[in-house]
This record gives structure tokens, C-alpha cells and sequence, in this order.
């Protein structure tokens, strides 16, 4: 996030900037926190209303992007980013995500959600 950014707004930006797409944030699935890195992540549902075909991040460094739905972005992430699969293993349990002072939805079995993150790093929860 930038400074005096909002998180959802982060999450519009970042992607548009890294993924070409750009949409209507929805809900706020969930925030996460990792105490160990000192990362807390936003997770929203973005409602899809432009793909880019090329954006700046595909010309500048030749970023792809890829679709999946939940349970086959859950194994991907498993491999590279582990602490990410468990953000949506447990959006799909609809467990707590935060310290048990947010419940999340359970989601529907077959959806195909584009899910965007907000993430803050290296500042003290009480400064954010």
C-alpha cells in the first residue's frame, strides 16, 4: 500500500498494475495477519468489468496472467506461496481469518472468483 492509500484502493491498483484488469471491488473477504512477517493482507472480490490485452507490467517485465478457480489456485499457491493458499483455504472453510474477530462466508462450491489482496508490511498493526 502507499502511504495514506486505503486498502481497498490498493487492491484496485495493484491489480490493474499486475494483472491488466480492472473492476468493481466487492466484499472484504478477509484480512490476515502474519505476525512473523509483520504483513497484514486485505483480501476483496473484484467483479471484472475490463481484461487488458497488454498492460504495463506484461510490456515492461513480461507478466502473464493466468485465471484459476479456487480449489486449483489453492494447489498452485500451495507450491510458491504457501501462507497464501491457507488465506484461501480458509475463505473456502469460511473460517475466522483474523484472531477470531471476523467470520467470512463460506463460498460456493463451483465459483470462479478473481481475488485481490492489499497487503501491509513491516509497520505494527497499532500504526496502520
Amino acid at each position: 500500500m502507499e502511504p495514506e492509500e486505503e486498502p481497498g484502493g490498493a487492491a484496485v491498483r495493484e491489480v490493474y498494475e499486475e494483472a491488466g484488469v480492472k473492476g468493481k471491488l466487492g466484499r472484504l473477504l478477509g484480512i490476515f495477519e502474519n505476525q512473523d512477517r509483520k504483513h497484514r493482507t486485505y483480501v476483496y472480490v473484484l467483479t471484472v468489468t475490463e481484461i487488458l490485452e497488454d498492460w504495463e507490467d506484461s510490456v515492461n517485465i513480461g507478466r502473464k496472467r493466468e485465471w484459476f478457480k479456487v480449489e486449483d489456485a489453492i494447489k498452485v499457491l500451495q507450491c510458491h506461496k504457501p501462507v497464501h493458499a491457507e488465506y484461501l483455504e480458509k475463505l473456502k472453510l469460511g473460517c475466522s481469518p483474523a484472531n477470531g474477530d471476523s467470520t467470512v462466508p463460506s463460498l460456493p462450491d463451483n465459483n470462479a472468483l478473481l481475488v485481490t489482496a492489499a497487503q501491509t508490511s513491516g509497520v505494527p498493526p497499532s500504526i496502520r
